[in-house]
């Protein structure tokens, strides 16, 4: 039996309009104004859906603040590969295009760099999720690493990079690292360059186009 279709839309096609404008919601309460902000009521309300709308998609307040963080992880993720499978060979285009793809992501859409980066601190649940999102981040980083050392080398610089890289955006987000959005940028670069290249070479010196921040 062929679905049933109301104003030229089919059910389903309902159903997941309306459970992105609740993500969307979710998304923006968190990012702008804290997870805390983020309930069934206050997203309905802005949403202007009914709370029947809001459970035939979520079972409650933490699965739609889950949904939403993991939906911004996943765009970092696909922003992050996408931007390292189109640059090239080169070490340091390739580090420039990561750097640029996650900063137009965070920096650009403040609301999802805060979702992702400042919120896991505030919210246990997604402090635990962020957790366990880690290995993602830090396997796609090791896969660029320079193949020196042995896989926990490896393994560690990842999670240093990954971790040095977080903590440097939320500090720009939260207004605690007060320095220019180029300067910041160009000291990421800085970091991913360090880390990818072979011991003993050295990333390009300031005055090449990447200064660094002292």
């Amino acid at each position: 039996m062929a679905e049933r279709s109301w104003g030229g839309t089919k059910l389903a096609d309902r159903r997941a309009a309306r459970r992105e404008i609740l993500l969307d919601t979710a998304e923006r309460l968190a990012g702008e104004e804290g997870c805390a902000a983020v309930t069934v009521r206050s997203v309905c309300r802005q949403a202007r859906l009914t709370d029947r709308y809001f459970y035939e998609s979520f079972a409650g307040r933490d699965d739609l603040l889950l949904a939403a963080f993991e939906r911004v992880a996943d765009e970092a993720r696909r922003a992050l590969e996408q931007a390292v499978a189109l640059s090239g060979p080169q070490p340091e285009v390739r580090a420039r295009a990561a750097v640029a793809a996650f900063v137009a992501l965070v920096l650009d859409a403040p609301h999802k760099g805060r979702l992702l980066l400042l919120e896991p601190f505030a919210d246990p649940m997604l402090g635990a999720h962020s957790h366990r999102l880690m290995p993602v981040f830090t396997d796609l980083v090791g896969g660029q690493l320079a193949r020196t050392g042995d896989s926990v080398d490896r393994r560690m610089a990842a999670h240093a990079l990954v971790g040095g890289l977080a903590n440097l955006f939320a500090g720009w987000l939260h207004g605690t690292l007060d320095v220019p959005r180029e300067r910041l940028e160009a000291h990421c670069v800085q970091l991913v360059l360090a880390a990818t290249s072979p011991r003993g070479s050295s990333p390009p010196a300031r005055g090449t186009g990447c200064p660094t921040v002292t």
